[in-house]
């Protein structure tokens, strides 16, 4: 793959940090999703990630309404057929799944950024990490990834008990909760697909996934990379969902020529906002993506504390 280069016009813009990229369209998703590991340090070295124990009335973490303070994370850990896989949870009321990003975890995608601590003062918020991510174990096999990603969410609310969950999923979450919706839709109250549309099964971007070559230097398994085809769904899929759900992306994101757009064109009931200043990597950072999410949850479960 082609390097990363200069750009005479920045892609992103975070605060007072600006980030230059130019890349091959072929790139698509993969050329920026990864890039969460290096730029995440450097935005909170720059004080534009939000603590982790709290948030600020007015910005990310605000939403409406009374509530309460969040209860301390915890961290667990439950075995997904021979996987051992983290999760951690926080908060009382309705339960939140947060789905992270490829490369990432869900201290990156949703600690470090606020948003968990945030939503924790509502709901019963519980982050997983994905098979291949964080402190999940990382399998070299491929029939650890792809659909299992979406068993193994299903697997983790019958470990906690819990019938069903509001699912917010990030890039590649985002893709792992569409699928969810299409094998498990029982299981889902509502979905809210951050960073991501509709991978089309048959489509060039399920193609480009196939002939992905692995990277090294990743902690990432290349197994989980190459599987990622696996989770592209049909046009007849998409259309069945019955679930309500909201897009969130950033309106500087690749992802939304790539593949929100072709997602309006077959449910353009789904409403689809447009994070304002936003890019796919410090998307999670504005206030508007946290105040969205707080937003849609609102209006379909009763938090705890109102």
């Amino acid at each position: 793959m082609k390097k990363l280069e200069r750009a005479k016009r920045p892609l992103e813009t975070t605060g007072e940090m600006r980030i230059h990229f130019r890349f091959p369209l072929s790139f698509g998703l993969v050329a920026i999703v990864p890039l969460l590991l290096t730029a995440a340090p450097l935005l909170k070295a720059q004080g534009n990630l939000a603590p982790n124990t709290h948030s600020t009335p007015g910005t990310a973490g605000a939403s409406a309404g009374r509530s309460s303070p969040p209860t301390p994370p915890v961290v667990q850990f439950f075995d997904a057929k021979g996987v051992r896989l983290r999760y951690v949870f926080q908060g009382l009321g309705e339960p939140v799944v947060l789905v992270h990003g490829l490369h990432s975890s869900g201290d990156m995608n949703w600690g470090r950024p606020g948003i968990m601590s945030a939503l924790a003062a509502r709901y019963q918020v519980v982050a997983l990490d994905l098979p291949g991510h964080g402190g999940s174990d990382k399998p070299e096999t491929r029939d650890a990834y792809g659909v299992r990603m979406a068993e193994d969410l299903v697997m983790l609310l019958d470990h906690l008990r819990l019938p069903r969950a509001h699912f917010v999923g990030y890039s590649l979450g985002g893709m792992v909760v569409v699928k969810l919706m299409t094998m498990f839709p029982d299981r889902v109250a509502s979905a809210v697909v951050g960073g991501m549309g509709w991978l089309r099964e048959g489509g060039g971007l399920q193609r480009m996934w196939q002939r992905m070559p692995a990277r090294g230097g990743r902690r990432t398994p290349a197994a989980c990379v190459r599987e990622i085809s696996k989770l592209a769904v049909t046009e007849k899929e998409l259309k069945t969902i019955q679930t309500p759900v909201i897009v969130l992306v950033g309106d500087r994101d690749p992802v939304k020529r790539l593949y929100v757009d072709p997602l309006r064109a077959v449910r353009a009931d789904w409403p689809v906002v447009e994070i304002r200043g936003a890019g796919h990597l410090n998307c999670i950072l504005q206030a508007q993506f946290l105040n969205e999410i707080s937003k849609w949850l609102d209006k379909r479960c009763l938090p705890c504390g109102t």
